[in-house]
């Protein structure tokens, strides 16, 4: 049985493989605050001791893995898998940035780091076979570094306050690796889009009072899942018709 050209077998096994990478992702996000690491010499010890499951995050990261597979597909070839295993990997960091930003208003520089460190090794696996993705790729990492450290450079300037953190400037400045320039300034807009919009919800609610500090990295976070599923075009039609308050025309 097949789903969208890709075999039953796939799916589940991915679910499976999501149900454990997100349990995974729940002892990284207890870890990478405290300066310890996820994997040591005696991870089974320490795990077995701490063990908690925690269903909401296994559930969601193998329904994202599923949803990746159907909406890329498995192509023949590892080049024309890349997207997908690029994908694959940076979403348990997400979810940790999400977590751990969320709840403790940082994003660990190992974490950070890492997504740095697989970036560049996708970047050199894109330029096997076209290196102007390599170029495009390095160029996202310089715009979306360039733009988030810029804003919190003005910030301190103007407010004598940082108005981003800087874990936020080296998170966008390796998710420029994975999506290029244009994706990563589409990332950068949504997420301004999307954090506006939270943060007068969560005010009126009254979540968050306003002079508390609400970290970014989670919007910087969905709107890069909203990246990775939504094509660029359709990103951009639906935020010039926003911006422009309904004029713009194709």
């Amino acid at each position: 049985m097949y789903i969208n050209d890709v075999h039953i077998v796939y799916y589940v096994a991915v679910a499976i493989l999501g149900l454990m990478i997100g349990q995974l992702v729940d002892w990284a996000n207890k870890r990478l605050p405290e300066y310890k690491k996820v994997f040591s010499k005696d991870l089974i010890r320490e795990y077995k001791i701490d063990f908690k499951p925690n269903y909401k995050l296994m559930l969601l990261t193998s329904v994202i893995y599923v949803t990746l597979i159907y909406t890329f597909g498995i192509k023949e070839t590892i080049i024309a898998n890349l997207d997908l295993m690029k994908y694959l990997l940076l979403t348990p960091m997400l979810l940790s940035v999400f977590v751990i930003d969320y709840r403790l208003q940082i994003i660990p520089n190992r974490l950070n780091l890492t997504i740095f460190e697989i970036g560049f090794i996708f970047a050199f696996l894109y330029g096997l076979s076209n290196v102007a993705i390599t170029i495009n790729m390095l160029l996202g990492m310089l715009a979306g570094g360039g733009i988030f450290l810029l804003i919190t450079l003005l910030g301190g300037l103007f407010y004598g306050k940082e108005a981003m953190g800087f874990g936020d400037v080296k998170l966008m400045g390796a998710l420029g690796l994975y999506f290029g320039l244009s994706n990563i300034v589409i990332i950068t807009l949504v997420s301004f889009l999307i954090g506006a919009i939270l943060s007068i919800i969560l005010l009126l609610i009254r979540i968050k009072k306003s002079d508390e500090y609400i970290p970014f990295g989670p919007f910087i976070v969905i709107a890069t899942f909203i990246s990775m599923y939504i094509p660029f075009e359709q990103i951009k039609a639906v935020l010039m018709q926003i911006f422009t308050l309904g004029m713009y025309h194709r």
